[in-house]
């Protein structure tokens, strides 16, 4: 009896142990069809890493893969980037991935051969961002269970190395005087002379130009101070008809005759003066200019005879030919080519730096408006007394736009924005379309951040001073640096710097870096992040140092500038 009651224990336990372990076995397949397991950081790349502010945007490149026998065959996963910062945080643009068997819009996955994919995200930035990381976020179902995938951190942090550009001082435009001291002037008179003659008759010499021309002459002798004479010439002419030896002789009788009446003007006046002479036997050339003014009906008939004979009998015979036009020729052309020009070629010297400065002391109001422009642009030294003067100015010329826009332009360098908005506003109210005002408001709404306004004030502003500085300004704003860069070539700023930098040319932002005469903690700063991205450890230190000593807050920048995650020891040291 005993001994049976043995055999029945251990049959019933033998049938226990394996009901046992089919209902584990069974779980462990329940279980393993359930859940589709983790992705780890593994699975991920992201470029860049560090990610990169470019304009208003951090882009982001992820390449993901899904494991061999990963994807099941009716599953469905969504990934969706978010990048996590202090506060809060930002969602990208996801992507839907499939098994198999689900008839759906994601990507296929094999579960078999498993697969890689590619999603491009980008996130709207915020300050905040700077110090941040990026994670894969997933939504998976398996069939019509919703099941669980953890989260994955993939990447981290933000280069916000364009936001320095808001510490960048940005150059306003200076509205231009058009000051010349030293002008050149013409004053020309022709006398005319009768056909085949050589005579000078009184009706010419009382003419309007004659006389001016004799005005001219007085004023250049009575003020050497304010005149200065280059000198006089004398050409004379022939008509181009008739034979060649007797224009020759002829052109020259009528030199002589208009250079001795010049020479007896001059000596009326004791001017002392030589007379440059030269004649032309046939003036072919002022014929021609004539003819190409004329309204003559065979006009562009002759000039193709000039241009086809060069001879001068034939070019005159083949225009004889041509009767009815040369009866034309004869009365309307032929007699302005029988003259004598008498031209005086002077300077009109303009008042000295020293006297402007004089005159206005003593009476501003005698002064012209270039010589008040120029001498508030370039002949003031310090802030206050050229804003003294630009205020004479808008005073004494109220139409004139440029007085108010360089207030402006003075007021943006000394960070007064506002009064720079009315000066440029009431300088817009007299001169909507000038370049420099266009520019100058270009720049203060670059640096409001208003990129649309600053693209279309700078659209009126080609022209101006610092057009070029500010466009690459903009363009930085905009994400795009190497035509910033190129915007800003020659220039020895700290945004040019910037945008080389940006846009990887190293050894140009190491010489522009090394060219600025007024450098400040930006400059160093910016220094600092060139040497971090070539590897120049000791200068990150140096350069990192000097710039929190001039300015510091930018310590705090530096503490979460990914520029510096590779020297995070030598940048904390710093900021004890």
């Amino acid at each position: 009896m005993p001994e049976k009651s043995e055999n029945n224990l251990y049959n019933t336990m033998k049938r226990t142990t394996k009901l046992f372990i089919m209902a584990a076995s069974a779980a462990f397949v329940l279980s393993s069809c359930s859940k589709l397991g983790k992705l780890t950081d593994e699975n991920f790349t992201v470029t860049p890493t560090p990610l990169e502010l470019i304009g208003n945007e951090v882009p982001a490149t992820i390449n993901g893969t899904f494991p061999v026998k990963y994807m099941k065959k009716k599953a469905e996963v969504t990934v969706t980037p978010v990048l996590k910062y202090e506060g809060g945080e930002a969602v990208g643009q996801s992507a839907t991935f499939q098994g198999e068997k689900v008839e759906g819009n994601g990507t296929t996955i094999s579960y078999k051969m498993g697969g890689v994919y590619t999603m491009k995200s980008s996130f709207a930035y915020q300050e905040p961002m700077q110090n941040s990381e990026l994670y894969a976020r997933f939504d998976a179902k398996l069939g019509k269970k919703t099941v669980s995938i953890p989260e994955v951190k993939i990447g981290y942090g933000v280069l916000a190395t364009s936001q320095l550009l808001s510490r960048c001082g940005m150059k306003a435009s200076t509205a231009p005087d058009a000051f010349q001291r030293i002008i050149e002037q013409k004053q020309e008179a022709n006398i005319k002379f009768l056909i085949n003659q050589a005579s000078l008759r009184a009706s010419e010499l009382n003419s309007v130009s004659i006389k001016d021309l004799g005005k001219i002459l007085r004023e250049i002798n009575n003020n050497e101070e304010t005149r200065a004479l280059q000198n006089i010439e004398v050409s004379a002419y022939a008509s181009p008809d008739g034979k060649y030896k007797f224009n020759e002789q002829l052109a020259e009788k009528r030199q002589n005759v208009s250079a001795n009446y010049l020479k007896g003007e001059l000596k009326k006046i004791d001017m002392k003066a030589d007379v440059d002479t030269k004649f032309t036997a046939e003036d072919w050339e002022g014929f021609q200019e004539l003819i190409s003014k004329s309204n003559l009906q065979d006009r562009d008939v002759i000039l193709r005879v000039l241009s086809m004979y060069k001879d001068p009998e034939e070019r005159e015979q083949q225009i004889r030919n041509m009767s009815e036009v040369f009866t034309d020729i004869k009365e309307s052309i032929l007699p302005e080519l029988r003259r004598a020009r008498l031209i005086v070629n002077y300077e009109v010297i303009g008042r000295s730096d020293d006297q402007i400065l004089a005159q206005y002391e003593e009476d501003p109001s005698k002064l012209t408006v270039e010589e008040l422009i120029y001498g508030a642009n370039k002949l003031v030294k310090d802030d206050e007394t050229r804003n003294q003067w630009d205020q004479t100015i808008a005073r004494l010329f109220p139409s004139d736009y440029r007085p108010l826009n360089n207030m402006a332009q003075q007021a943006i360098a000394n960070g007064q924005t506002s009064l720079a908005q009315t000066y440029l506003k009431q300088a817009a109210s007299i001169n909507k379309n000038a370049p420099e005002v266009n520019t100058n408001l270009a720049l203060l709404a670059l640096k409001d951040g208003d990129i649309a306004s600053a693209e279309s004030y700078l659209a009126k502003g080609s022209g101006s001073d610092t057009f070029k500085e500010v466009m690459g300004n903009l363009n930085i704003a905009k994400g795009n640096y190497t035509q910033a860069a190129s915007d800003l070539a020659g220039v020895a700023s700290n945004s040019a710097a910037l945008a080389q930098i940006l846009a990887k040319d190293y050894v140009a932002a190491k010489n522009t870096l090394a060219s600025i005469t007024k450098a400040d903690g930006v400059t160093s700063y910016l220094q600092a992040i060139l040497a971090a991205r070539t590897g120049d450890a000791a200068t990150v230190t140096s350069a990192l140092a000097n710039a929190i000593k001039l300015d510091p807050s930018l310590a705090e920048r530096a503490a979460n500038d990914y520029e510096f995650v590779k020297y995070a020891a030598a940048v904390k040291s710093l900021l004890k």
